[in-house]
């Protein structure tokens, strides 16, 4: 009696069959190295990568694992809002200064911070919706700092706490609480926000613990080391962007958050928050 050799083949199993069928037991997903086939592809997959159920079936990739990292196919975007208390946006500002160290840092981690609004130079009304009426300029704000990934939320310490404007900003994202979808997510949901203080004296933990706190309410993620921060002398009359060169420590956190938040935001637009 002559065996298909059809049959037989169907009966062998290769190296990486017997590997992904011993771990199965202990591992809820596993995935293995494919020929990039259409099966390998569904639900956004990699092609190089094919997943395995615990019963062995190949499957989409599950929604709760992270997206392989250097996806060229998901590129990030963060944006900057400057909450100076200097409206004239010609006029210089440390905080500027320090989110353009930030700029620098996301760069290098191929991470496109597209632009730093300054609030005081924008009608931002009072109120804690998403939209004051007419001549409010915060809708269109708000719109912008949704699109991206990362938001850098920049200010000055003031009074030893975080300034009015940066306040007015936080009190606008109060309306996120009452805009969730289907599945309880406020729209700032899966997006990463960190902080770039400055100041003179003393506040910038106090001042980072105010803005950290209200992001995180409003559905802001924070990542590990999220702020970098600079405050002078005290009784001093030098600014951040008097220095002539980078103090060391600032230098090496701002690229600590920068990667962390790049990081972070990356695994978060991959696989949302479920809610």
């Amino acid at each position: 009696m002559q065996i298909s050799r059809k049959n037989t083949a169907k009966s062998i199993l290769t190296k990486k069959d017997w590997l992904s069928r011993l771990l199965l037991p202990f591992v809820p997903y596993i995935w293995i190295r494919g020929s990039g086939s259409a099966e390998s592809t569904l639900a956004n997959t990699p092609p190089h990568v094919t997943y395995l159920t615990p019963g062995g079936r190949k499957s989409p990739r599950p929604a709760f694992l992270p997206q392989p990292p250097g996806d060229p196919h998901m590129p990030l975007k963060a944006i900057a809002l400057n909450c100076t208390l200097k409206a004239d946006a010609s006029e210089a500002s440390s905080t500027d200064v320090m989110i353009g160290l930030l700029k620098t840092a996301f760069a290098e981690r191929d991470v496109e911070l597209t632009e730093t609004i300054r609030i005081a130079a924008h009608d931002v009304k009072p109120g804690v919706s998403s939209d004051e009426g007419d001549g409010d300029a915060w809708p269109a704000i708000r719109a912008k700092i949704l699109a991206a990934d990362i938001l850098v939320f920049g200010g000055p310490v003031w009074m030893g706490q975080l300034g009015s404007v940066a306040k007015r900003v936080l009190e606008r994202m109060d309306a996120f609480l009452g805009e969730t979808d289907e599945q309880g997510r406020m729209p700032s949901s899966s997006k990463v926000a960190v902080a770039a203080i400055v100041g003179n004296e003393d506040g910038a933990h106090f001042s980072t613990a105010q803005l950290f706190q209200s992001l995180n309410d409003t559905g802001w993620t924070i990542p590990a080391v999220g702020a970098v921060y600079w405050v002078g002398e005290a009784y001093g009359s030098v600014d951040f962007k008097d220095l002539k060169e980078t103090p060391e420590m600032v230098a090496k956190t701002v690229k600590m958050v920068a990667g962390n938040a790049a990081h972070l935001a990356g695994l978060l637009k991959a696989t949302p928050y479920p809610g």
